[in-house]
């Protein structure tokens, strides 16, 4: 119920709840499950009524080695480092980049927004540069496209093509429309091709452009229009 308001993530939000810090209409509640409706009940935490926090949406440059989470058991730097000085409120990771790969996320504190997004049958475009150990040819370039099953999923890609070649590596453009866990590495894998840099340029409509690393932006109203439809 909480999350719902842009406050706090869902995981923070149940903490909340369980320790008996939120009451809704004036009664302490303990089962994060339970029924609210944040239109019309009174929801308090600790005390303090909560309203619905202004809803943001950021475009953020990852730089390789951050973690999108928003705290790490293993300590690895988490992407919320590079938003820590901005004055922010909380916003939350649309969909996620691994540690070893950068480029383009999405944060947001509107989750229904942010749902619409990451769900499968949206199949928002993701679009990747990848630089791979080698220079393709006209086969590999059909089999990326073709996909393969791999632990029981399908893992394909919506189009592949080449971008430059150097004497021993290349960089690959690769779009996704869906998101399975390391999916371009996996399939890349698979042919035993090996991934030098991997780099998320776009989402849907929303560019990195010429962003820098490390920084962020806020979406402009014709962006965040464009995954509300």
């Amino acid at each position: 119920m909480i999350s719902k308001l842009g406050v706090c993530s869902r995981t923070q939000a149940a903490r909340y709840v369980a320790d008996g810090r939120v009451a809704v209409n004036g009664r302490t509640v303990r089962d994060p499950e339970s029924p609210v409706d944040p239109a019309r009940d009174r929801i308090a935490l600790d005390g303090e009524a909560l309203q619905s926090a202004k809803r943001i949406y950021l475009a953020l440059n990852k730089p390789r080695g951050y973690v999108t989470t928003a705290a790490d058991e293993r300590g690895r730097e988490t992407v919320y480092a590079l938003l820590a000085d901005a004055g922010l409120p909380w916003v939350a990771p649309v969909g996620r980049l691994d540690k070893a790969s950068e480029g383009l996320l999405l944060l947001s504190n509107d989750s229904a927004w942010a749902a619409r997004i990451t769900a499968p049958e949206t199949k928002v475009d993701k679009t990747y540069h990848v630089q791979i150990d080698r220079v393709p040819d006209a086969p590999l370039l059909a089999s990326l496209r073709r996909g393969i099953e791999d632990r029981g999923e399908f893992l394909g890609a919506r189009r592949v093509r080449e971008l430059r070649r150097g004497s021993a590596n290349s960089w690959l453009e690769i779009v996704l429309d869906e998101g399975r866990n390391r999916q371009i590495r996996r399939l890349l894998a698979a042919h035993e091709v090996g991934v030098l840099r991997l780099v998320r340029v776009a989402i849907g409509p929303v560019s990195l452009g010429g962003l820098g690393k490390g920084r962020f932006r806020r979406l402009g109203a014709m962006e965040v229009a464009a995954f509300a439809r």
